[in-house]
């Protein structure tokens, strides 16, 4: 069994994620209809799931920042 360790970096990339997270979820308020509200915090969870297992930092913070720039760009006010 393979075990990976994790470094501050790790926790810390985490907590923005986290952040990430809660920004998309917050910004999705903004969309008055409520199908397709759902369906952008569906689109949001179903991306961080999809990269969960993602260990390398340098892979992590690609995410992060592609997902800040996809938030700015789906919501522009954000």
């Amino acid at each position: 069994m393979l075990v990976y360790s994790r470094t501050l970096k790790h926790f810390i990339l985490r907590e923005k994620v986290l952040a990430l997270y809660r920004d998309a979820i917050r910004a999705s308020q903004a969309i008055s209809d409520p199908g397709a509200r759902k369906e952008t915090v569906l689109w949001v969870r179903s991306e961080i799931e999809r990269n969960r297992h993602v260990n390398d930092v340098h892979r992590l913070e690609d995410l992060v920042r592609q997902g800040r720039r996809d938030l700015k760009q789906i919501f522009p006010g954000r």
